[in-house]
């Protein structure tokens, strides 16, 4: 398998990267009804799955951010 390697300038907004308030909400939501193991629709479950995903990449994202701004800082 081949790789690619992409070299992008990295926005100091990015390490701040996080779920607006309202989707952050809505995931919470779900998220406790599963804890109460209340009943939630397949398209429920596939919801709250793709905002813990989205929460995870986010997060990913914040953290290399960082650590690329760190290097930086060191270098100059």
């Amino acid at each position: 398998m081949s790789q690619v390697l992409v070299e992008i300038e990295m926005p100091s907004a990015l390490t701040q990267f996080k779920l607006p308030p309202g989707v952050n909400e809505r995931l919470q939501s779900l998220l406790d009804r599963q804890d109460r193991a209340e009943a939630r629709t397949e398209e429920e479950r596939q919801e709250a799955q793709g905002l813990v995903d989205l929460a995870e990449f986010l997060s990913l994202l914040s953290m290399r951010a960082q650590r690329v701004w760190r290097e930086q800082e060191r270098v100059e």
